[in-house]
C-alpha cells in the first residue's frame, strides 16, 4: 500500500500526460501537412512585435516568393506602412533570425495593400442600430385589398413599422 498522498498521485498523472500531449502537438506541428498552421503562428508572433498601432492596421499578412504581403484594414495606413517597408523588413528579418521555428519567414521586400477582408480577428465595435431620428411612418393606414397575400405583406410592413418607432 502507497503513503503517497492521493493529490501527489493525481498531479503526476496529470503531469505525464501534458508531456505526452505537448509532444504528440509538436510532433504534428512539424509534419508538411500542418506548415500552414505553424506559419500562421508565425505570422501572429510577427505582428504581435509591431506597435500596436501597426498591429490594428495589418488585417493578414504572408510571404510568397520571398516577399511579404501585408494586408491593412485602410487605405490611409498603406502609406504609413509604405513608408516605413525598412522597418518591417528588418523587423523580419531579426524575427526570422531568432526563433527557429520561423526560419521561413524571410523576405526581400514588402509590398502593402489595402484589404476589405479582415480574417485575422479584430475587437468588433458595438453597433448601436437605433435609428438617430424620428420614425415618420405610421401604422395608421387602411389597407385597401382584397387579395390575401397583399394584405399580409402589409400586415407585416405595420409590424415593421410598429417595432421601429418603439
Amino acid at each position: 500500500m502507497s503513503t503517497a498522498h492521493p493529490h501527489h498521485t493525481a498531479n503526476r498523472c496529470y503531469n505525464h500526460f501534458m508531456k505526452k500531449a505537448s509532444s504528440i502537438l509538436s510532433h504534428l506541428s512539424n509534419q508538411p501537412q500542418f506548415k500552414f498552421l505553424k506559419q500562421q503562428g508565425c505570422y501572429k508572433k510577427y505582428i504581435g512585435l509591431l506597435t500596436p498601432k501597426y498591429q490594428k492596421a495589418i488585417a493578414f499578412i504572408y510571404i510568397k516568393d520571398e516577399t511579404l504581403f501585408i494586408a491593412v484594414t485602410h487605405p490611409g495606413f498603406k502609406m504609413e506602412l509604405n513608408y516605413n517597408k525598412d522597418l518591417l523588413k528588418s523587423v523580419l528579418t531579426q524575427f526570422a533570425n531568432h526563433d527557429e521555428n520561423c526560419e521561413m519567414m524571410r523576405a526581400s521586400k514588402v509590398v502593402v495593400f489595402h484589404s476589405k477582408y479582415h480574417p485575422v480577428e479584430k475587437e468588433k465595435e458595438d453597433v448601436s442600430t437605433v435609428p438617430y431620428y424620428n420614425e415618420l411612418a405610421s401604422v395608421d393606414f387602411d389597407i385597401q385589398s382584397d387579395d390575401a397575400e397583399i394584405i399580409a405583406k402589409f400586415e407585416q410592413i405595420k409590424k415593421h413599422i410598429h417595432e421601429a418607432v418603439k
